[in-house]
C-alpha cells in the first residue's frame, strides 16, 4: 500500500466539532401501559375466544421496545383466555434458517422467558392466493394454522421504493410473515412495482387468514416510540398511509446539507435493512426512492456487532476499511441480495488499509474546490443522530441554526489504531 500512502500522505484531515442536533420529539412515556390502553381503546381483544390459539407476529429490525410490546402482547391474550404465541415474520432474515430466526428474535430481547410465550419457528409456508400477474402469495404455516394472528410492526418510510404504503402492516403480512419465499415473490419483479404488489399481496392474505389485528408502532426522531396504536385488520389499508405521513414527520435527519464527506463509523443489518439507512444518506441502492442530503463521497469504518457479519449496504458507499472487508461474510449479505433481487448493496467499494487512509481518500475524491475546506459530517450509525461531529468549516453556520448546540471546540478527529 506504500503508493496509496505517499497518494494520501499529504490530504488535510479538518478538526471537527461535535454538535447536538435537536428534533421535535414526542415519546410515549410508558410503553407497557400504552400497549394495554390503546387494546382497551379498541376493543380488539374481543375478537379473541378463549381457547383460541394466537400466533403472534414479531419482525427482525430493531424496533424500541418490541420486547416489551410482544410481552404485553402476550399478556393481553392470556387475559382473554387466548393461548399465545410468537411467530418470528422477517422474510429471509436469520440466514433464512428457522433458528437463524430465533437467535434474532433474542438479539431484540423476545425470549420465551422474557415475554411468557412459545416462540414457534419454521421457513414452512402455505400459498393462500396468486395476484393476476402470477406472483403467489405465502404466509407462515403455523401463524396460518393458529385461530387468530396478531401483528407487531413499526411503521417507517422504506429505504427502496416510495408509495402510500410503504415499511408497516402490509409489509410485514407480505413479506415478513410470508417467510423466505413470501419476501422473493415480493421482490421478484423488483422495487419498481413494490408499491403495488405489498398492499396488493397484503389484502390477499387478510382476505384467506385469520389476522384480527395489528400492533403499529412510530418512532421519533431518537429511536423512542413516539406512539403505539391497534389497528383492526380491515383498516389496515385505510390508516397506514396516515401513520406514513406521522412516521416521516418524525424522522431524524442531518440538518447540514450538502456534505462533501460523510463519515459513518458502522453499519449493520441491527441498524437498517440497508446497513445504513439511504433516508439519512441520501444514497439509495434503487431508483425507486429519493430523499436525504446532498452527499459526494461516504466513507464506512465499521461493522456492527449485531450484524454477525453481515455487510449489506456497503455497496452504496464509496469507500470503506480492510476490516470491513475482512469481517465481511459474503453468504449474509448474498441471501439478501438474491431475493431482494438488489446487488448493489453487497458489492465492496474499494478498502484502504486504515481509518484514517479511508477518510483520506474520500477527501481527495470528493472534489471540492478546497480541500482545506471541506463539509464533512462523522456519524456514528445512521440511528444515533443525536449528537454528531462536523468539520470546522461548518461552524458559522451550524452556529446560526436553531435546532443546533455547538458541543465542543475543533478538535483533531480520532481513528481506531487498528492496522
Amino acid at each position: 500500500m506504500g503508493i496509496i500512502e505517499d497518494l494520501l500522505r499529504e490530504i488535510p484531515i479538518p478538526k471537527m466539532v461535535k454538535i447536538r442536533q435537536n428534533f421535535h420529539a414526542p415519546e410515549v412515556p410508558d410503553t407497557a401501559a400504552a400497549v394495554h390502553q390503546t387494546l382497551q381503546e379498541t376493543g380488539v381483544l374481543s375478537r379473541i375466544s378463549s381457547g383460541d390459539r394466537v400466533a403472534i407476529a414479531v419482525g427482525s429490525r430493531g424496533v424500541a421496545d418490541v420486547h416489551i410490546m410482544a410481552r404485553e402482547m402476550v399478556n393481553a391474550v392470556k387475559s382473554v383466555g387466548g393461548q399465545p404465541f410468537i411467530v418470528p415474520s422477517m422474510g429471509s432474515h436469520g440466514g433464512a434458517t428457522a433458528e437463524g430466526q430465533i437467535e434474532i428474535l433474542e438479539q431484540l430481547g423476545v425470549t420465551e422467558e422474557f415475554v411468557g410465550a412459545p416462540i414457534v419457528s419454521s421457513m414452512d409456508v402455505v400459498k393462500v392466493g396468486e395476484l393476476p400477474n402470477g406472483l403467489p402469495v405465502y404466509i407462515d404455516k403455523n401463524a396460518y394454522e393458529a385461530d387468530k394472528i396478531i401483528v407487531i410492526c413499526r411503521v417507517k418510510p422504506h429505504t427502496a421504493f416510495r408509495g402510500p404504503i410503504e415499511s408497516g402492516l402490509m409489509k410485514m403480512i407480505t413479506i415478513g410473515l410470508g417467510k423466505q419465499k413470501g419476501a422473493e415473490a415480493a421482490h421478484a419483479y423488483s422495487f419498481k412495482y413494490m408499491a403495488e404488489h405489498v398492499p396488493e399481496m397484503a389484502k390477499i392474505t387478510l382476505s384467506k387468514a385469520p389476522i384480527i389485528f395489528g400492533l403499529a408502532s412510530l418512532e421519533n426522531a431518537y429511536d423512542r416510540p413516539s406512539k403505539i396504536l391497534a389497528v383492526p385488520a380491515e383498516k389496515f389499508e385505510e390508516v397506514e398511509p396516515g401513520l406514513l405521513v406521522e412516521a416521516k414527520a418524525l424522522m431524524p435527519r442531518l440538518i447540514l446539507d450538502p456534505i462533501d464527506v460523510l463519515v459513518v463509523d458502522e453499519i449493520g443489518k441491527d441498524i437498517s435493512g440497508d446497513g445504513m439507512d439511504p433516508n439519512i444518506t441520501g444514497r439509495y441502492a434503487t431508483p425507486y426512492a429519493s430523499g436525504g442530503p446532498e452527499v459526494s463521497r461516504i466513507v464506512v469504518l465499521g461493522l456492527t456487532e449485531k450484524t454477525h457479519g453481515n455487510s449489506n449496504g456497503v455497496g452504496t458507499a464509496d469507500i470503506t476499511t480492510r476490516r470491513v472487508f475482512e469481517e465481511t461474510i459474503f453468504e449474509m449479505g448474498y441471501a439478501n441480495a438474491l431475493t431482494s433481487t438488489v446487488v448493489s448493496c453487497v458489492k465492496i467499494p474499494m478498502f484502504l488499509d486504515n481509518e484514517k487512509l479511508a477518510v483520506q481518500a474520500a477527501i481527495k475524491t470528493c472534489n471540492a474546490f478546497d480541500l482545506n475546506k471541506i463539509r464533512m459530517v462523522r456519524i456514528h450509525n445512521t440511528l444515533e443522530l443525536k449528537e454528531i461531529w462536523i468539520s470546522e468549516s461548518m461552524l458559522e453556520e451550524a452556529q446560526k441554526h436553531q435546532d443546533i448546540e455547538i458541543l465542543s471546540e475543533p478538535t483533531v478527529m480520532h481513528f481506531s489504531e487498528e492496522r
